[in-house]
């Protein structure tokens, strides 16, 4: 799927009278490695849930490329190339990733209901999982039991889940969550791998993650972007030290 740039325009919700969003203009670019940070309450899992169609916007609108995209589904979104990962897992324990990508595939290709045929009759998906598990580096583990698997390694199966929908956008919300700290550094070395035609928007908490892996960052406070810019531009911006990282705290120094 061709990368296309991702734009809000005035995006926001209401909760009542709480304004979790509130006129939001994001852009992602072609193979952006973007990063959304903020502090815990910005809004910014509202957000990727109005950019993924979960909600729908109280205001504003959302544009892929040339084609406004706001009043379409979850599952219109992810076929035109936008998908995301959550913050909890939602594997399914007793399957081994090589049957839970081949399952994937085969969801989109519109074969869901006939993936647990044998083998022979599914050999173009089974391939197609082998390679994306060797992509996450987890072909090793292609036929252990989801639940036996390190739970970084199930965060890398569920990126490589989202990749079988072969998105040009992927989301990444908060992806190392819960993950060691020794894991975290290798789940996005596997990220920053993936190929330039997909670009990536991610939350993350670990703020060497963030500058070592992002070439631009968005600052969400209060539901609004406070700025934007490249990981030198965020580190040297006081008003990111201030209102995020404490102040007289470079950002790249902080973990939050």
């Amino acid at each position: 799927m061709a990368a296309a740039t991702l734009r809000t325009h005035d995006l926001g919700i209401r909760f009542g009278a709480f304004r979790a969003v509130d006129g939001v203009n994001l852009t992602l670019e072609p193979g952006a490695r973007q990063a959304l940070i903020g502090p815990n309450g910005a809004g910014k899992t509202t957000l990727i849930n109005l950019l993924t169609g979960v909600y729908r916007p109280t205001s504003g609108r959302i544009q892929l490329g040339d084609k406004d995209i706001t009043a379409l589904s979850c599952d219109q979104r992810a076929r035109i190339g936008l998908v995301r990962t959550f913050q909890i897992n939602t594997l399914f324990p007793s399957l081994t990733p090589l049957l839970s990508v081949v399952l994937a595939i085969s969801e989109r290709d519109g074969l869901g209901a006939t993936w647990w045929r044998p083998l022979r009759r599914c050999t173009a998906a089974f391939d197609e999982a082998h390679a994306l598990l060797a992509r996450l580096r987890l072909d090793p583990l292609a036929d252990t039991p989801v639940a036996e698997l390190a739970y970084g390694k199930q965060r890398l199966l569920e990126i490589a889940l989202a990749l079988a929908a072969r998105p040009s956008i992927l989301l990444l919300d908060e992806p190392a969550a819960g993950v060691p700290a020794g894991e975290s550094g290798e789940l996005f070395e596997v990220v920053a791998e993936l190929p330039d035609d997909i670009s990536i928007l991610f939350i993350e908490h670990d703020m060497d993650l963030v500058f070592r892996f992002s070439n631009r960052i968005s600052v969400l406070v209060a539901g609004e972007i406070l700025t934007e810019g490249t990981p030198a531009e965020i580190s040297d911006d006081p008003r990111v030290r201030e209102v995020y990282l404490g102040s007289g705290t470079h950002a790249g120094e902080a973990h939050v």
